[in-house]
């Protein structure tokens, strides 16, 4: 990685991490500091800080712009804290968390894990683990269900004139029965990660999982926790009940249904996200591209004949 000193920003994403070090009192005015990019994310502006002398090694995260639609950083500096008190994610500094900046320990003796990480019975296992030390957190003050998910990307995609899905009624009609079968059966809040991208697992080299990236926690249906992952990892049926098993001690029907329709719902609030992102991010990435594959998933879970069946059985 290229690092640089103050001084030597050379466009208004360096000019902000300056802005940060100079500021921050963790980075002494920024004497004997140096800076680079931390690529993986999609959301914000990620940096890397490093004290010259060994003292320090931090990740810096700068609120991507108009993030602040859907991501309330107060909560997300709860999550991290509490996180961090057991031991599932690194240690997190107050600096300048009231302007939403978040800077954590930078984890150099650990990786992010990768898609391919997953086709690993034990790293499978290892990740269980993290989800269900997270779901055993003190509760957060932040409660934000699948469904509060959807409902503000929607607001905010039509705010913003964002482009509609070529099948918007028939995917919403879809959402909404999943809605009132789930809202019948009861949610099952817990404090969940919610964000289960690949770049967010930290893998040890004795096997061990931290979680770093609370920005989207909140208490929400653990159901959805495992759906989303289960969908971003691409696992087989076979793997989903494998995981359900070491999760919840066996493999129960309303269980299995509960995760497959949270998966389905998880595509529709990340794509409704991509549309927004697509009206209000400055970062070069094909957001049109990411929620259009979101809702290929979608339409092939609620276009399968047991589709029905799930959602009586939920």
């Amino acid at each position: 990685m290229s690092m640089k000193t103050l001084g030597q920003a050379a466009h208004p994403m360096e000019e902000a991490i300056e802005a940060v070090i100079a500021k921050a009192p963790l980075f002494r005015g920024g004497v004997g500091m140096v800076y680079g990019p931390v690529s993986g994310g999609i959301s914000n502006e990620n940096w890397r800080v490093t004290a010259t002398d060994g003292s320090g090694d931090w990740f810096v995260k700068i609120p991507g712009n108009g993030t602040e639609m859907f991501i309330d950083r107060a909560a997300a500096f709860e999550a991290s804290q509490k996180a961090a008190a057991a031991g599932l994610g690194p240690r997190v500094y107050d600096d300048l968390a009231a302007e939403g900046v978040e800077i954590n320990d930078f984890m150099a003796d650990r990786r992010p894990s990768t898609h391919s990480d997953f086709a690993v019975p034990e790293n499978r296992r290892a990740a269980i683990a993290a989800y269900r030390r997270m779901h055993a957190l003190p509760p957060l003050a932040a409660t934000k269900t699948v469904f509060d998910m959807i409902d503000e990307h929607a607001a905010q995609a039509a705010d913003l004139g964002a482009p509609r899905f070529r099948d918007h009624d028939w995917i919403m009609l879809n959402e909404a029965m999943a809605r009132a079968a789930l809202m019948a059966s009861g949610l099952d809040l817990v404090p969940c990660f919610n964000d289960p991208m690949p770049g967010n697992f930290m893998m040890g080299e004795d096997g061990s999982i931290l979680l770093i990236d609370y920005e989207y926690a909140s208490m929400n249906d653990r159901c959805y926790d495992l759906g989303i992952w289960f969908g971003e990892m691409f696992f087989t049926p076979a793997q989903e009940l494998e995981l359900i098993e070491a999760y919840f001690g066996a493999v129960r029907p309303e269980i299995v249904s509960r995760v497959i329709v949270h998966k389905a719902l998880a595509d529709v609030k990340w794509a409704l996200w991509s549309m927004v992102q697509l009206k209000v991010s400055r970062l070069a990435f094909d957001f049109h591209k990411y929620g259009m594959w979101k809702l290929m998933r979608f339409r092939q879970i609620t276009g399968h004949a047991d589709w029905p069946g799930h959602l009586r059985t939920v």
